[in-house]
């Protein structure tokens, strides 16, 4: 009978001896090159590295107009602003996201709604937002879980029939597409993150895509205090006169970052390449471990996989996710959860009542997910090692 090789967390031998992360930026010398030479430049902020970097963005996303602002959290919030929701509003968010998703509703004094979500796909479940959505709903966000678009084809729908604003939380989708049309373009507006674990970098940043030419001013004068012309816009104008139109904030993007972001840009293709790559590795792996299977992909989804998620098959195994995790984490392996349900955090069970049970899929879900490290720089001996823990820490702990 086959013995399982002793776990590193019991005193055993890892499988790596240095941390692989779940997630990591690739920098190369030309992204160095375009932020010293921004550094050379008369302008660090608001200058024409900005407009350079939405106008790429937006080309490549297919969507008329982008606004970046300092974070995908921002873009969030900026995307609520732009619709006018306040007091007395509802928005709809999956369960099973990170918390920005539903703060955003709350930075602008509207009350996040929690729906469901898929067992399957964890992405967003229509019927459960359909349940959600009450007559003070006037908008949903909807969430690329994983890189994975939803079914926007079911979501328009829904949202098209109740008179719904649809903001779609792309932060994991860039590159994704549904129906071969850009997962983006489902939305009046969409949400993108720049944090270094995700598809392209700024360090920090986001931006916000629309069609609309209005709601772009509005996003523009929004990240710049409300103010309607920005201090590039005034030098032009050889004028210092501007006024407060709004309340906003200071949500602007340096130009140093948009210039890493446009050169990061140009490498997009290739990451979204790469990370397909893995993806099938994984999932030719995974095939044969039992106790852990990847979520469904739909046929109609080209997928982003900014996150490869697992599910634990539970029944299967004797200890529960977290044994797991810790095991795989002694193993070298720099498995994360994504994410705790936000209905469940403190902070909205304290202040919106929110209690276990709302939303038992995305509960149960949370009980046995795990995501396995992926990111364009990982190579084939990185899977491979990935793949060996899993196989290693499950035998274990195997009924």
């Amino acid at each position: 009978m086959h013995v399982a090789a002793e776990l590193a967390i019991d005193g055993g031998t890892p499988v790596r001896k240095s941390m692989l992360p779940y997630a990591h930026q690739t920098i190369s010398a030309a992204d160095v090159e375009a932020v010293v030479s921004v550094l050379k430049s008369p302008w660090l902020t608001t200058g024409p590295a900005v407009d350079a970097f939405e106008s790429a963005f937006a080309a490549r996303i297919h969507a008329d107009d982008a606004v970046a602002v300092s974070s995908g959290t921002a873009a969030l919030h900026a995307a609520l602003h732009t619709l006018g929701l306040g007091e007395g509003d509802e928005v709809v968010v999956p369960a099973l996201t990170f918390v920005a998703s539903a703060n955003a509703a709350v930075y602008v004094g509207a009350r996040p709604v929690f729906a469901d979500v898929d067992p399957e796909t964890l992405l967003l479940d229509v019927e459960s937002a359909e349940r959600a959505a009450s007559a003070r709903a006037k908008a949903v966000v909807s969430v690329d879980y994983a890189g994975q678009p939803c079914d926007y084809d079911l979501l328009g729908e829904f949202t098209e029939d109740r008179g719904l604003d649809l903001v779609i939380d792309a932060c994991h989708s860039l590159g994704a597409t549904w129906g071969g049309r850009p997962s983006s373009g489902y939305g009046r507006l969409s949400a993108f993150s720049f944090h270094p674990v995700k598809h392209i970098t700024t360090g920090e940043g986001g931006i916000v895509a629309t069609d609309s030419p209005d709601d772009a001013a509005r996003l523009r004068a929004f990240r710049n205090h409300g103010i309607d012309k920005d201090s590039r816009a005034r030098e032009h104008a050889g004028s210092w006169q501007y006024a407060m139109t709004d309340l906003g904030y200071n949500y602007r993007l340096t130009d140093m970052q948009c210039a890493l972001g446009v050169a990061q840009l140009a490498r997009l293709n290739e990451w979204l390449k790469r990370r397909r790559a893995i993806a099938a590795l994984y999932l030719e792996g995974i095939a044969d471990i039992p106790g852990v299977r990847p979520l469904v992909v739909s046929p109609k989804a080209e997928h982003a996989w900014h996150l490869f998620v697992v599910q634990l098959e539970l029944d299967r195994l004797r200890v529960d996710r977290n044994a797991v995790f810790d095991a795989l984490r002694a193993e070298g392996i720099g498995v994360n959860v994504h994410y705790m349900p936000v209905h469940l955090h403190p902070y909205y069970q304290r202040h919106y009542g929110t209690r276990a049970g709302l939303c038992p899929n995305a509960e149960a879900a949370y009980e046995r997910i795990l995501s396995l490290p992926m990111f364009a720089g990982m190579t084939d001996t990185d899977v491979a090692d990935v793949l060996a823990a899993v196989t290693k820490v499950l035998e274990a702990y195997r009924r």
